[in-house]
């Protein structure tokens, strides 16, 4: 199930960006990234200007039409009237897609904007989608965070992921998952909340050109892909055990231990149900999407 994309006929005209934050331009802690943060509202400028230069690129590339998710924390971060006039937005939550709504097979392309690297890596602002509350996952027993799982929803799809931008620790774990798509490192981890920034201006001519060049490649090899079958099982271990009981009731959750659960489903639908044990998580812990 986890193989690469397998091409076909077609070109490239329908362009999706999943935003997320904590691997913008700049940015390197929780106050940058949160809404009760001192420093978020420059993180949202931040945010939506590497994405206007993802889009941008993407349609010199060749693309005609782009569609932004918002995927981060509350799904409003970015600024809908400084955003590029081309780009559609899906914006707010709850989404039953979660960071790749709107994504379905009409869409050629994927591009990761701001992506960060899963729980217990060495990146900046690494977490699991939830932080502290996901201390671990596992798709067919390979470790994952979200990353892996919008690579693996997406390619069973039949949309390749193309590029990611965010710090380099994110874009040496997406080159785990293809060393095919192209990355474009925005900073470089020092530690958790530390890294060395690259220039403002430079790291979005970079997104842009890599943009650029990414869906130009994608176009040129006349590149629609064929989905990836199959079914793959999903494994979270929660750092509550409460959540983790809770999501036992709901059919085809089973137990590993008393605080992993697991599920086995076709990649898109995994997505879809992960996405509800995160809503009913919220529910049980009412703590902030991570420490």
């Amino acid at each position: 199930m986890m193989g690469l994309c397998r091409e076909t006929e077609g070109g490239y005209v329908k362009v999706y960006v999943s935003a997320d934050m904590e691997g913008v331009t700049g940015l390197v802690d929780f106050h940058d990234v949160q809404p009760t943060g001192r420093d978020y509202e420059a993180g949202r400028v931040m945010m939506t200007e590497d994405v206007n230069a993802a889009v941008s690129g993407a349609l010199e590339g060749g693309a005609t039409e782009v569609l932004v998710n918002d995927a981060h924390g509350p799904m409003r971060s970015l600024l809908p009237d400084r955003l590029h006039p081309v780009a559609e937005l899906v914006r707010g939550k709850a989404k039953p897609m979660s960071m790749l709504e709107g994504l379905d097979a009409g869409f050629e392309a994927v591009l990761c904007i701001g992506f960060h690297t899963r729980s217990g890596a060495l990146g900046v602002l690494s977490h699991s989608f939830m932080g502290h509350e996901i201390e671990d996952m596992w798709l067919d027993d390979r470790p994952v965070g979200e990353i892996g799982m919008v690579y693996a929803t997406a390619a069973a799809l039949g949309v390749p992921v193309i590029l990611l931008s965010g710090d380099d620790a994110a874009c040496a774990e997406m080159a785990e998952w293809n060393a095919k798509v192209a990355t474009v490192p925005v900073k470089w981890a020092i530690d958790r909340f530390a890294a060395k920034l690259r220039p403002a201006v430079q790291a979005r001519e970079a997104i842009r050109t890599g943009a650029r060049d990414a869906v130009r490649r994608a176009k040129n090899k006349g590149g629609k892909v064929k989905p990836v079958p199959g079914t793959a099982t999903l494994a979270v271990r929660w750092q509550s055990a409460s959540v983790a009981s809770h999501l036992l009731g709901i059919p085809g959750v089973t137990a590993r231990d008393g605080r992993t659960i697991q599920t086995t489903a076709a990649m898109p639908d995994l997505f879809r149900q992960f996405a509800l044990f995160m809503r009913i998580a919220s529910t049980l812990t009412h703590q902030p999407p991570y420490c």
